[in-house]
């Protein structure tokens, strides 16, 4: 690996461990935390990773990839982002810490662009090399997750502190980053159109039977992929697992070994098969968690885990590359952006919002029915995988075109 490549993996590193270092554990911190949040609070409080990514083009697209270098905007929000993480760890009310929370969102979600710029534009072959830096970014997940259960601030219930260790890792992220490479921005960027860079050109993909079904079981199947980003952290420590944020790293673990595999997977399986796969994987998920408990049943908490990686990889990733090879060369990156917007952005909206409302209705005196709350979203996957079998007919140059990516 050249130097140019280990400086933008440690950027990535650094990016991710960020992420992880908090968003994990938000969901106990609030609940079991001083603030003695309600599960409609907790939603609240995640739906800002949604409106983020929803506003995420306008800041990235309108103004950074305009008028200022990348390395230097993604510096800005890192810096600001880091103030904000510390002010929410200190934070006395749900109100306050919401307000930080959501402000710092609406900075960081436009980096996960920034940081992929930055790498790719000083790629010679970004598709070959850009999963290799990537993946370091999964690698900082991991470790926060890690020192997280490693240091026992779960069962000491000090999770403020994981707000102080992003806060420090982004102000380290925020200075490095003004060593980066210079990444000014491109002239066909300047002159790109509001419709182009928020992706609505990618509208009349479409037009295709095939895709509009992809497209909306990719919105309707990130409904139940927010029960598990708001409510496994929770759940684990309700159950008394310790070390649960080190245990839900063993998904990135899984994600990592089954990103290698996916282009020979991708070429023996298919589009179809592929997609159908991941979506199965998150009804298996939700089933094993309804079932699993930190006693007997503590393996089926494991492989519900550990199917992190189908789920996002199987589903996702291969969603991204069908969408590349639908949208012609003029649309790849407009129609990669409209799919974002759709999936983390409204389809993890509603999915806040309901697993929110879900987990207060099975909520008693005596606490959470996490039985009936994960049958749930592994009832809405399960919906979601028919349709999608009945209805979704690929085309065969769809099948092939990522097999030469």
């Amino acid at each position: 690996m050249t130097f140019t490549m280990s400086r933008l993996s440690a950027m990535m590193f650094l990016q991710f461990f960020i992420w992880g270092g908090w968003f994990v554990t938000l969901g106990t911190y609030l609940v079991q935390g001083p603030l003695k949040a309600s599960a409609s609070q907790v939603a609240t409080a995640f739906l800002s990773q949604s409106i983020g990514a929803i506003v995420a083009p306008f800041l990235v697209g309108l103004i950074a990839d305009r008028f200022f270098a990348a390395q230097r905007i993604l510096a800005v929000l890192h810096l600001a982002g880091a103030a904000l993480l510390w002010v929410a760890s200190t934070a006395a009310d749900f109100n306050t810490f919401a307000t930080c929370v959501m402000a710092y969102m609406l900075l960081f979600m436009p980096t996960l662009a920034l940081v992929n710029s930055i790498a790719m534009r000083h790629m010679q072959s970004p598709e070959k090399q850009f999963p290799y830096v990537r993946v370091a970014g999964t690698i900082g997940w991991i470790v926060a997750g890690v020192l997280i259960g490693w240091l026992g601030w779960e069962q000491a219930h000090r999770l403020e502190l994981t707000f102080r260790m992003a806060a420090a890792a982004s102000l380290l992220l925020g200075l490095y980053a003004f060593t980066l490479p210079h990444t000014p921005p491109l002239a066909r960027q300047r002159t790109a159109g509001v419709g182009q860079i928020l992706g609505l050109d990618a509208l009349r993909l479409l037009k295709s039977r095939s895709y509009l079904v992809f497209f909306l079981a990719s919105i309707a199947i990130c409904i139940p992929l927010a029960f598990y980003y708001n409510f496994t952290n929770p759940y684990l420590n309700d159950l008394g697992v310790r070390g649960a944020a080190g245990l839900q790293s063993l998904g990135q673990v899984s994600e990592v070994l089954l990103m290698l595999a996916m282009p020979f997977l991708f070429v023996r399986l298919g589009v179809k098969t592929m997609l159908a796969v991941g979506m199965a994987a998150w009804v298996l998920r939700y089933v094993m968690f309804a079932y699993g408990d930190a006693g007997s049943g503590f393996s089926l908490l494991v492989i519900g885990i550990v199917l992190h990686g189908i789920c996002y990889d199987f589903f996702f990733v291969t969603g991204q590359i069908y969408t590349d090879a639908h949208a012609g060369p003029d649309t790849r990156s407009s129609a990669q952006g409209f799919i974002t917007l759709a999936t983390y952005g409204v389809g993890m909206l509603i999915g806040t919002f309901l697993s929110g409302a879900v987990v207060e209705h099975y909520t008693t005196a005596t606490g959470p029915d996490w039985q009936q709350i994960w049958l749930f979203p592994a009832g809405v996957a399960f919906v979601v995988l028919l349709a999608f079998l009945l209805l979704f007919r690929d085309r065969p140059a769809a099948a092939t075109a990522p097999a030469a990516t």
